[in-house]
């Protein structure tokens, strides 16, 4: 065999385990939206066998969240020093041990040790997935996250066929854990074979400082609030015991680090929070609109999930055009008005008209994370694996620290309103009758509706109830609308910016050899 051949040969060999590389990193997402599903779906079968209360339920959901941003941060120090493989192999025993600790759980403990390891997984899962693929595609890193990213909502597709399937076929809850395993096995067997690169940060010589300068003190601030006050709500400790971890988590880093970060970089992470909340935070939100008009037409409120992850599958699947035509940029900037448009739709629509305008929404919000990780790496190619992950990091927790608590007391504060002025049309007391005293909030004083008294409340009272609550909110979407519009003029700002200076190019690191 002459040395042109033999070339070919290993040129088709690399690129042959450059592609079942990808799709093993694009099988353990699906494995991880497998998990998140499925425990959706048997929680309340959990509540009734192991008499769990609403709040051990709340938890158990909750640490299925926050273990994540916690373990994608650490390993986003250490990936570079352990490796991709040993990163990855953590992250399959993780999810392995959570699937048996799971099926022979006892009681809650069982289950909240089984889903803090499955979230830890998805944490280890994450931190390994987009350096690999955006390392072994330098030259379209924004395409192929998409395809990568294209994973979540396939996983959810798939896994919520399988379960209502099973769950309409009466199978064990054990027996529809246990298909967690399927993907798991099959990305583990891929990803055991498989030789991982070097990030293209470790291999065009830039130094694990000169990661941490891009990130930067700043970056860090933001970084380790969140994990603070994520920590600080679940241990209970109060708010200023929060700030001192802070600003010595940050005092440390900035001793060492002397630099305040890349300031698009740090601009590139506010705008996460925002991103997040837009994306995520308002899911179930939506699927809560949208069951009872999928119910008039005959379908499980489950299928709503479905219909919006098949939007998102296939449109991050089909990227690559998008984003070439458009720039990531344009692209931000073009889904963030969609997704604009498609809320304030969606807080005016009724019956079907909720379907079309999820549609809408579900178009503007799928290119959101993808792009954003895309552009990230692309422009800071030096900040490697430390700041790509730490974008996804801010989006997970940002979420759950000011995303969430943002959009609970826009609809607590909606239905306050929406119920005081239903009593004034209506001659009725329902505000008075069922919402809590004021509380008080980060963002203001509100009232809720109060459990105790709704558990007791005669069913009609509860079925008016039920519709002024939908209409807040509906109502409310119009507010949760200002992130979408406050990214628009971000992501608008940042073309232009980036038209000045020639266009969007990404910064391509120069090879030390």
């Amino acid at each position: 065999m002459n040395s042109t051949n033999a070339n070919s040969v290993t040129t088709a060999t690399e690129d042959r385990d450059k592609k079942l590389l990808f799709w093993g990193c694009f099988i353990a997402l699906v494995a991880t939206a497998f998990g998140f599903v499925f425990r959706a779906f048997i929680m309340a079968q959990w509540g009734v066998q192991f008499g769990l209360s609403k709040t051990q339920q709340g938890e158990i959901f909750g640490v299925g969240f926050w273990p994540f941003g916690i373990s994608i941060v650490i390993f986003s120090l250490i990936i570079d020093k352990i490796g991709y493989k040993k990163s990855m192999v953590f992250a399959f025993a993780c999810h392995i041990l959570s699937v048996i600790i799971t099926i022979f759980a006892s009681g809650y403990w069982m289950l909240f040790a089984g889903t803090f390891l499955f979230a830890l997984g998805n944490g280890a899962v994450e931190a390994v997935i987009n350096p690999v693929v955006a390392t072994m595609f330098p030259k379209e890193k924004t395409k192929w996250l998409n395809i990568l990213h294209a994973g979540w909502p396939a996983g959810m597709v798939v896994g919520g066929l399988l379960g209502i399937f099973m769950i309409n076929q009466q199978f064990p809850w054990e027996v529809i854990i246990a298909f967690v395993l399927l993907p798991a096995i099959v990305y583990g067997w891929i990803i055991l074979k498989r030789k991982f690169p070097v990030n293209e940060r470790v291999e065009a010589g830039v130094s694990y400082l000169d990661m941490l300068k891009e990130v930067g003190i700043l970056g860090m601030l933001i970084i380790a609030a969140l994990c603070a006050f994520q920590l600080g709500s679940l241990f209970q400790w109060s708010n200023m015991v929060s700030i001192i971890i802070t600003l010595v988590a940050v005092g440390i880093f900035g001793y060492f680090v002397r630099s305040l970060g890349q300031p698009l970089f740090i601009l590139l992470l506010l705008i996460m929070i925002p991103l997040a909340t837009t994306e995520l935070g308002t899911d179930s939100w939506i699927t809560d609109l949208m069951t009872p008009a999928m119910q008039k037409m005959g379908f499980q409120g489950g299928w709503v999930l479905i219909y919006t992850s098949i939007i998102m599958a296939l449109l991050r699947f089909y990227a690559g055009p998008i984003v070439h035509r458009l720039s990531p940029i344009g692209l931000l900037v073009a889904s963030s008005l969609i997704a604009m448009l498609g809320l304030v739709f969606l807080s005016y629509s009724t019956g079907a008209l909720i379907i079309i305008a999820a549609t809408v929404y579900a178009f503007g919000k799928t290119f959101f994370w993808p792009t954003m990780l895309g552009v990230v790496s692309e422009q800071f190619p030096r900040g490697g694996a430390l700041a790509l992950n730490f974008t996804g990091a801010v989006g997970m927790m940002g979420v759950g620290v000011i995303g969430a608590v943002i959009l609970g007391f826009v609809q607590d504060k909606q239905l306050d309103q929406n119920l005081a002025a239903y009593d004034q049309a209506n001659n009725t007391t329902l505000h008075a009758d069922y919402l809590t005293a004021p509380k008080k909030g980060l963002f203001g004083s509100y009232k809720a509706l109060d459990a105790q008294k709704m558990a007791n409340a005669p069913a009609k009272a509860v079925e008016e109830i039920n519709i002024v609550q939908n209409d807040a909110k509906k109502s409310a979407l119009r507010t949760v609308a200002f992130f979408p519009a406050l990214m628009f003029l971000c992501y608008l700002g940042l073309f232009v910016y980036f038209k000045s200076r020639g266009g969007y190019k990404p910064v391509i690191l120069a090879d030390p050899h």
